[in-house]
């Protein structure tokens, strides 16, 4: 398992959540990614996922 980072942004560019998960692959990342924002409530903000080496898995403008 490999860790990946969450961070979703406001209109003004603060951070609203920035969490790490575990995950298997970037595919599965990207699906706990798209589960976190709408657990949140926070599917209409920017936000990125990130691999432990800081690859762009996932990005929502």
């Amino acid at each position: 398992m490999k860790t990946y980072r969450l961070t979703v942004f406001a209109k003004d560019g603060s951070k609203l959540l920035d969490e790490t998960f575990e995950a298997v692959s970037e595919k599965e990342a990207k699906e706990i990614g798209n589960k976190k924002l709408t657990e949140h409530n926070l599917e209409g903000n920017t936000s990125r996922v990130t691999s432990p080496t800081g690859k762009l898995v996932l990005f929502n403008r």
